[in-house]
């Protein structure tokens, strides 16, 4: 085994001008990661540097026997945390050899929508918060927990520290630090409600590279826990009754809401939001309706109490408000500017179809 470490832990540069490239994509079902490797000269320093490749899309879901080939197209670089060195993971998305985008490439959407100049003079920032679940593989049961039963209640895991309370931490810290190398604004990391579950955030990020850098980082942590011999889900609702389910709750804010005044902008983005909730529910990730309250699957007419005054939204929401779709934050509504966040998203959202969905609502849509 310490011959097999040496030869994977070798450092290419020493030898070679070659690199490892690892291509990423998304497959069928829209959440599976995929992958594979080529040798390239190096350094690269740019996706323009790269080549485009190819995969047999009918073993993916995306394309039929008789026509199986899907184009990859490179459009984002990490550090590989694994291979080191110079070696490179590469975020791709998916074309037809004649340059359309197959119907699972959620990027090419969400490119064009960044890209407009109403959107691209907004700046607009992204901190997502991505919940997840560690799974006993053989049983798929939360690690932690006794197989076939259930840990003490909900209460002490949050946060929480000591062998009864955190199942999975050097996972946990392995996926942090892993993150940090390759060169994603991952945030933080933090222990959840449920025993077994974690959380990590990524950003603030603009654009579309919040969704480059999460599809990126839950790539490396399906590697962590391959590695790890656990399973990885990010099922919104893992345990049905009273355990928490899994969300990714979407920070966001424009310049126009950093800016002085941009509480006035959070208002006005809040009630286009209210307005779209069912598109925007629909949207927000497979299987969500397991993990949310009927006021969050629902438009719900209501006035609540919000900064001092009586407003009238479309969906509920709140300052401070963690039971709330939309919640501002106090620090948000002292200074009179800054950010939201949108609770609704699942865990097993696309962060691309959330982010650009958000943008174009709160910019580009006229109520």
């Amino acid at each position: 085994m310490s011959l097999l470490q040496d030869l994977i832990n070798l450092n290419l540069s020493e030898t070679t001008d070659k690199i490892i490239a690892e291509y990423i994509w998304i497959g069928g079902s829209g959440m599976d990661v995929r992958s594979k490797a080529r040798t390239l000269t190096g350094p690269i320093k740019s996706p323009k540097d790269l080549p485009k490749w190819n995969y047999d899309g009918s073993s993916t879901g995306q394309a039929p026997g008789e026509d199986s080939e899907v184009i990859i197209y490179p459009q984002a670089i990490f550090k590989d945390p694994f291979r080191r060195g110079n070696n490179i993971l590469v975020m791709c998305d998916t074309y037809t050899p004649a340059g359309e985008p197959i119907p699972t490439n959620k990027r090419h959407n969400a490119a064009k929508i960044f890209s407009h100049p109403e959107v691209a003079a907004e700046v607009p920032w992204y901190g997502i918060e991505q919940e997840y679940t560690l799974l006993q593989k053989d049983v798929k049961w939360p690690i932690g927990w006794p197989v076939g039963g259930f840990p003490g209640p909900q209460g002490p895991y949050y946060c929480g520290a000591g062998a009864d309370k955190a199942f999975g931490r050097d996972i946990v810290d392995a996926h942090y630090k892993a993150c940090l190398y390759a060169g994603i604004n991952i945030s933080g990391i933090n222990g959840e409600v449920m025993p077994g579950q974690w959380e990590f955030q990524v950003g603030p990020s603009v654009g579309i590279s919040a969704g480059d850098e999460l599809w990126v980082a839950r790539y490396i942590l399906e590697r962590i826990t391959e590695i790890a011999g656990v399973a990885l889900s990010f099922d919104p609702k893992p345990i049905q009754m009273e355990w928490n389910g899994a969300g990714a709750h979407t920070n966001y804010s424009t310049k126009s809401m950093r800016n002085d005044g941009g509480f006035e902008v959070i208002k006005k983005a809040i009630d286009k939001l209210g307005l779209r909730h069912k598109e925007h529910i629909a949207a927000y990730g497979e299987g969500n309706e397991r993990r949310l309250t009927p006021d969050d699957t629902r438009p719900l007419i209501s006035i609540h109490s919000y900064g001092g005054m009586n407003i009238i939204y479309l969906l509920l929401q709140g300052v401070a408000n963690r039971g709330a779709s939309i919640r501002v934050g106090r620090d948000t509504e002292k200074a009179g500017k800054g950010y939201f966040e949108d609770r609704r998203p699942a865990s097993n959202m696309d962060p691309y179809v959330v982010t650009s969905m958000i943008a174009e609502t709160t910019i580009l849509w006229k109520a």
